[in-house]
Parts: C-alpha cells; structure tokens; sequence
C-alpha cells in the first residue's frame, strides 16, 4: 500500500496556455499536490516566501524577472527546481544552478511523468522492504538492467551495459551491442521508455548512445566504443544537459 505522503507543487509560468497544460499534468499525477500556478515570478517568490513547497515547475524566460533569477532568490531550504521552456539554449545554464530536470515545451505528459518520478525518487526515497527468507539476495544485474527485444522469432535477452548505441533505420533499430548487431522492429520512443534513466542520451534523430560507452565529444560528432557517430544541432543541447546532470561534464 502507497503510505508516502504526496509531493507539494506549484507552477510558474507567463504563458496562459503552457501554464494550463502544466497545471492539468500536476493533476492527473496522483502523487503530486499541486498548492499554486503563477504567471508572474514576483508573485510565485512571494507566496514561497510563507508556503514551502517541495517541487517549483519554472518556465526560464518571463519578464522583469526570469525562472533562472527566481530560482537564485528561493528561501532556504530551497524547493527542487524542474526548469520549463521552449528555448533548449538555457539548458546548460540552468544546469548551473541546482536543478532537478529541464523539460523542452512542447512537453509530452510521459516526459512530465518522468520528472514528477525523478522529484519523487529524490524527495522520497521508497522504504526498504521488509526482509522475506524466500527472497534470494540482489544480485548485481538489477531487472531494470536487461532488456528483451524481439528477434527472429524469440524474446531476447540484451544486458543494457552491452548496448553500445542504437541506430534508427525506419520503422526499425539497429542495435550494435558486445555480441554484434540486432535489428529489431521498434521506434526510439518506445525503447526510451524501457532505458534507465540518465544512462542513454539521444544526440541525433537517428541515434542514442549508451553513456558508458562514451569516449569524448566534439563539437559536431562524438565517439562510442571506436565509432564516430554525428550529433544533431537540435540535440547538442540535450547531451550537455543530460551530461552535466548526472556530473560527466566538468
């Protein structure tokens, strides 16, 4: 049974449009208690000062005073901040302060999960289970660590650790993994949704590359396992955010 007390939010943006779909997201999370939605950041920083809450969704660009300013004048202990714009430019500079995730509007209500999950694995960390002798001990492959893909017929078994990138190709993806290549009927979105968090990073429309296999970054391209792989203007951003946040870019 769910005993974890629900997660206080409230939204901030100038936009009356992205200020509903954001506040009709926080709605339909069951964990989520949504306390405020604010178009103007003075009034969002005034009502914090006396209302503390634990989750701030912040829209970046507003006037007289943006999201990035606002986040730098919250009252100690500060809220988790999860930025929120249309503009991916801020990405790295957000990342400069301490925030939680960055959404890219248009923001899909799966990428709305995730982040109201990263805020609630962070604010919340799940109880410890009660030991059970029938329960084997935890090995080091945890189940959220392997895949199965469909292929030729048969599920199989794929160790996330041996996937080195994905390749899109249609309607279809290549994987090139330690044991060699797997072409599997799949979209990206799918796969995504299945990867752990914070381990894979999409740097173009037709590749995802597994983080541990990372060898450097150039401006236009970068290296996984020996294999020079192209970035994409629209993800460059998205790789040094997801790089700084989980501290692989100094």
């Amino acid at each position: 049974m769910e005993t974890r007390r629900p997660i206080s939010c409230i939204v901030v943006d100038d936009e009356p449009l992205a200020l509903k779909v954001l506040v009709d997201f926080c709605r339909q999370v069951p964990f989520l208690e949504l306390r405020g939605q604010f178009q103007e950041a003075l009034a969002a920083a005034a009502f914090l000062q006396d209302t503390p809450v634990d989750v701030v969704f912040l829209d970046i660009q507003m006037p007289r005073l943006t999201g990035l300013q606002l986040a730098q004048l919250l009252p100690v202990p500060r809220p988790r901040i999860i930025f929120t714009t249309a503009h991916p430019d801020y990405a790295v500079q957000s990342y400069e302060l301490p925030a939680l995730d960055y959404l890219l509007k248009p923001i899909s209500f799966e990428r709305f999960v995730q982040a109201a999950h990263r805020a609630r694995a962070a604010l919340l960390p799940p109880a410890a289970p009660a030991p059970h002798p029938a329960t084997p001990p935890e090995t080091p492959e945890a189940a959220d660590e392997v895949l199965f893909v469909r292929h030729d017929g048969r599920l199989r078994r794929l160790p996330v650790d041996d996937i080195f990138y994905v390749e899109g190709q249609k309607e279809y993806l290549m994987y090139y993994t330690a044991t060699g290549k797997l072409l599997i009927l799949q979209s990206f979105r799918k796969l995504e949704e299945q990867l752990p968090a914070g381990r894979f990073a999409r740097i173009h429309k037709s590749y995802l590359i597994n983080l541990r296999h990372l060898e450097f970054v150039e401006r236009h391209r970068v290296q996984v396992h020996g294999t020079g792989l192209p970035i994409g203007e629209t993800y460059r951003d998205g790789l040094l955010e997801v790089l700084r946040y989980h501290g692989k870019l100094g």
